[in-house]
């Protein structure tokens, strides 16, 4: 579009529809009553800050429909009433005259809009040029708003003050991107498209929703056809069981016909087994006839070789009773032979001996004198000296090694019994900073002291099954009970009531048992449960009951809301009976000498357990300490048992102290026991070898004292001779022995040559004798086996063969009986032609057609239950059905291809808003460089419609390095401005309505600048052939004066 034809435009349609003629505020805002003309062409409102200028424009919006949100101004209408009014009215004038009049018939040249705003309700009506109402329906006006183009949150239709701000004087990218997708109307269609499409998407989900219902009547149909389709086939199947049932009644016949068959094929078997079996027994019979005459012969044989053979073997034997006496008269006689001959050695060796023994005595009695016997008392007196002083030594050595020795005992037993305190201080500590740890967790949750965290799985166990119980169990007990008078009594009640306090209450017997499977659900095996009635009141204990004392009982110093668990522990544990006492003498006169009534036991706060039963008095000692779970606060036993931790770690480093002092002093004395050790050996190896020493000279001397040479010598020479004279003796008899041996050697071998030739010449006839007997042990065997099988085979013809044959003729009488029976049977049911008619017979038996017969029986009896109806009702329900969802298919079918032209059409808009975002951004680039043009500046607009940004790169004639600023807040204040203008008209220039308004535009430009952007503006007012509305609060005596520019100054705000 050019400037020649906005104006022609402009001077054509002066008087065309669309202008506004006249407004007219009550109670508006600040107006109480205010009524202003327009002019067709350019209008200039003027006024102060607070007169009321902007709510011109705000009342032209609210009039056109625009939201309270959508002015800015305010959050609803009703805001926009003035202060101390009911109600306020916006009435607007408009030209409806011209070609493009809005339903000129029906409203006229005038078109009035009047809004009428109320606290709880507003109204719209439309007048025509009488004062008549015509609509007061939204559409209407809509239908007016499109009509003229007149979108008032357009920033280039109603620019108000905070447009101006965000838009015109903001340096955001974003905002100028904002300001020309507004302007241009891209974001309205964009808005409208993804409406449509989000509308097309409801609209496809929708269909398949109704697609989804008829999905049911499908399957309704498809199985309807299936139940014709079976039912179809129910008439063939009929015929097929008649066609079996005929079948059967012949399957018998044809079955006795094969086992007839069978049978006489059998019989023929049977039969021809007795000649075989009989020829079987001749031959058996011929076998043993020839083997008994054969055992007659060999039995005669064998006796006359048995009397040989007995008489060789008698010979034999005592051959061989000779060899063995001969051997062992030869063998004793070796023996005496060498026995002698060691004696004559013995005798020669001593003969030796005896003669050495005289050579030494001659060689000693020359060699000893007076000189050598002094020396040998002189060196004897010395080894005595010395033996005496090494055993004085070792004696003080050894006592020193004993005292060592013990004191290292007594050290080492020192050690082993602070280690063993240490043991067990250690596992005192460790018990208490368990009992610490588990009253740290009872803390947390008292629950957990009477059962540790199984209680808390089981608790959670019952929570889940609690539906299954007729009520809920009541435990674990401990955790309902508390002490009356603080802490005192806890541990002795707790010694009294012991694992009872763990355990659960139920009401009956099948709780029980659920109680117990939630218990092993829970892990929790050995849980105690008792079973007891809730019904049942508090139990009232007379006071005669109880034990007439001063003394507590546990019933008495225990308190419980549930009235069950008392009642519970009165009956299990007989607490009202159970007495307190302070002390262990206490207890004592109260459980023994006061002999009171009703008296059960007597628990002491140390842990005693006292009792009598008859005349026996038991006093039963503490147990070990543990944490006494019925405390109301375990803060103290927590102080208590730290302290107590910490004064076991202080002993334990003490006895580890005292350990480590004991084994320093150990390790000093260990090196010299060790020293001491080797001193001794040493010592005791000298003495030994000295006492040796003087034992072997004390012999010597011995010997040499007791010897008189020549007493000995000739003793000594008359025992050589008998010991020569006896040998000569031995000498003489081991010949003669000799002689003896050589006569018995001989004689032995003479008797075993005799032997072996006498065994050599009988083997011949104990061979023969031996085979003989084996011939006859074979014949025997043979005829034993020959008798074992004639008896055989005359068993199996007796018992065997011929009772089969008897039987197996009666059967086959039998069967020729019941196959005549079974044909009359069948030829009652149908001729054996059809059956034969059908073909050859498939071997069917009786019992699978039986089975076929059972199962078509089954499987009419069950679809005839099945399907009720008939196949005519079915197929008329068919064809209904069918008739009904065609229907259906055939609308959602046309839906689906509206609804795809729909789309098709959509995504064609989008294209075409696709191409007219880039056309629509080198439109405004045209017409900004256009605006710039004028004063010698170039320019370039870039839209990224990705980041939703517009920048603004203005070129001024005097940069010789014409690069661009891209943020107009890097210009002058003028150049700004300018550009500012140049922007804001070029995206005048492309978009069409008959009013445009424009409030505080140049608040932030100097004089030069206003001076500049005012003659601008209404050039291109005037230009463009639209009515305009400039408010500002500056003067405007700057603009210059024409017929087609109206000037209006506001009245000043009333302080």
């Amino acid at each position: 579009m050019d400037k020649s034809n906005h104006g022609d435009r402009g001077n054509s349609q002066r008087s065309s529809s669309g202008a506004i003629l006249k407004i007219r505020l009550e109670n508006f805002m600040c107006h109480s009553n205010l009524e202003i003309e327009f002019g067709e062409w350019v209008n200039f409102i003027t006024g102060q800050n607070g007169s009321g200028k902007s709510a011109i424009l705000t009342a032209l919006c609210v009039a056109f429909g625009c939201r309270a949100k959508g002015t800015q101004r305010a959050s609803t209408l009703k805001d926009f009433i003035k202060t101390g009014c009911s109600d306020a009215l916006v009435h607007v004038e408009m030209n409806n005259g011209g070609d493009d009049a809005f339903k000129p018939n029906v409203y006229g040249d005038t078109l009035v809009i009047e809004r009428r705003i109320s606290h709880s309700t507003s109204s719209t009506v439309l007048k025509d040029s009488q004062g008549r109402k015509i609509s007061n329906r939204k559409e209407e006006l809509r239908e007016l708003v499109e009509h003229y183009n007149i979108d008032v949150e357009n920033p280039c239709v109603i620019m108000s003050q905070d447009k101006s701000r965000e838009f015109l004087h903001s340096g955001n990218d974003k905002d100028k991107f904002k300001f020309f997708y507004k302007a241009t109307l891209l974001q309205q269609v964009d808005d409208l498209l993804l409406g449509v499409d989000t509308k097309l998407k409801a609209a496809s989900a929708l269909m398949d929703e109704l697609e989804e219902t008829i999905k049911p009547v499908e399957k309704e149909i498809t199985e309807l056809r299936g139940k014709i389709k079976t039912m179809e086939k129910f008439e063939e199947i009929y015929q097929q069981l008649q066609l079996l049932k005929k079948k059967l009644a012949w399957s018998w016949v044809y079955d006795v016909d094969r086992e007839l068959k069978e049978q006489s094929e059998k019989l023929v078997k049977l039969r021809e087994r007795v000649p075989t079996c009989q020829d079987k027994i001749d031959q058996k019979l011929g076998e043993v006839e020839s083997l008994r005459e054969k055992l007659t012969s060999k039995k005669a044989q064998v006796t006359c070789l048995m009397d040989e053979s007995t008489a060789v073997k008698r010979e034999i034997e005592c051959l061989r009773q000779s060899v063995k006496t001969a051997t062992r008269e030869k063998v004793a006689l070796e023996e005496d032979h060498r026995h002698k001959c060691n004696n004559i050695q013995k005798i020669k060796d001593r003969a030796v001996r005896l003669e050495r023994q005289i050579k030494d005595i001659d060689e000693m009695t020359i060699r000893s004198t007076q000189a050598e016997q002094s020396e040998i008392e002189e060196n004897l007196s010395q080894l005595k000296l010395e033996v005496e002083k090494a055993k004085a030594l070792l004696f003080s050595l050894k006592e020193e090694e004993k005292m060592v020795t013990e004191k290292a005992s007594v050290i080492g037993k020192e050690i082993a019994l602070i280690e063993d305190k240490i043991r067990d201080r250690e596992k005192k500590q460790r018990s208490i900073n368990t009992h610490i740890n588990d009253l740290k967790k009872h803390q947390t949750n008292k629950v957990t002291a009477f059962g540790g965290d199984r209680v808390i799985t089981l608790l959670r166990a019952i929570e889940r099954h609690h539906r299954k119980f007729k009520m809920p169990p009541i435990g674990p007990v401990g955790a309902h009970v508390t002490l009356v008078n603080g802490n005192k009594w806890a541990s002795a009640v707790e010694q009294a009531l012991g694992n009872l306090l763990n355990a659960f209450i139920v009401t009956n017997h099948q709780d029980l048992i659920t109680l117990r499977s939630c218990g092993k659900e829970a892990n929790y095996n050995n849980l105690k449960i008792i079973i007891y009635d809730f019904s049942r009141p508090r139990l009232v204990i007379p006071r005669h009951m109880v034990p007439q004392t001063e003394h507590p009982t546990i019933l008495s110093v225990l308190n419980s809301e549930n009235h069950t668990v008392l009642n519970v522990l009165v009956d299990v544990m007989g607490v009202e009976r159970q007495v307190l006492a302070e002390s262990y003498e206490v207890g004592k006169t109260v459980a023994f000498e006061r002999r009171l009534a009703h008296l059960k036991e007597v628990f002491t706060i140390d842990g005693y357990r006292m009792f009598s039963r008859g005349p026996v008095q038991t006093t039963l000692p503490p147990r070990g300490r543990r944490p006494t779970r019925l405390c109301a606060s375990f803060d103290d036993q927590i102080k208590d048992l730290e302290v107590e931790a910490s004064k076991e770690q202080s002993e334990i480093h003490e006895s580890r102290r005292q350990k480590r002092e004991a084994e320093v002093n150990l390790e000093d004395l260990e090196p010299q026991m060790r020293r001491l050790k080797r001193q001794c050996t040493q010592i005791e190896k000298d003495l030994t070898r000295k006492e040796l020493e003087l034992q072997d000279l004390k012999n010597s001397v011995a010997a040499e004292t007791k010897a008189s040479p020549t007493s000995s010598v000739d003793e000594l020479r008359l025992e050589i001779t008998n010991s020569r004279e006896e040998i000569e003796e031995k000498e003489f008899s081991l010949q003669k022995l000799q002689d003896c041996l050589t006569e018995a050697e001989l004689k032995a071998n003479e008797l075993k040559t005799a032997y072996e030739n006498f065994i050599e010449s009988a083997k011949s006839k104990v061979d023969v004798f031996e085979e003989a007997e084996n011939e006859l042990k074979e014949i025997e065997t043979g005829l034993q086996s020959a008798e074992t099988d004639k008896n055989h085979y005359e068993d199996v013809m007796k018992d065997k063969v011929l009772p089969d044959i008897k039987m197996a003729e009666a059967k086959h009488k039998e069967l020729e009986a019941k196959r005549l029976e079974s044909n009359e049977k069948a030829s009652i049911i149908c001729p054996e032609s059809e059956i034969t008619a059908l073909g050859p017979w498939d071997g069917s038996t009786p019992i699978q057609l039986s089975a076929e017969i059972n199962r078509i029986n089954h499987r009419l009896k069950r679809e005839s239950d099945e399907y009720s109806e008939s196949i005519d009702d079915l197929r008329v329900t068919l064809e209904e059905k069918e008739h009904k969802i065609g229907r259906k298919r055939k609308t959602y079918k046309s839906f689906r291809e509206k609804l795809k032209v729909c789309k098709d059409a959509v995504d064609s808009r989008w294209k075409k808003l696709q191409l007219n975002k880039y056309d629509t951004a080198s439109m405004l680039t045209w017409g900004f460089n256009k605006r710039l043009g004028k004063k010698g500046i170039s320019g370039q607009i870039k839209v990224s419609y990705e980041d939703k940004t517009l920048s603004i790169e203005v070129k001024m004639p005097q940069d010789a390095t014409r690069s661009g600023v891209r943020d107009t807040r890097g210009l002058s204040g003028g150049e700004r401005s300018f550009s500012t203008l140049g922007f804001t008209l070029a995206l005048h220039d492309m978009t069409e309505s008959p009013i445009r308004a424009m409030d505080e535009f140049d608040v932030f430009m100097d004089a030069v600048s206003r001076k500049i952007s005012l003659d601008t503006l209404v050039d291109f007012a005037l230009e463009k052939g639209s009515q305009w509305m400039f408010i500002t609060p500056h003067d405007i005596s700057m603009v210059k004066s024409h017929e087609r520019i109206k000037k209006q100054q506001m009245a000043a705000p009333r302080s």
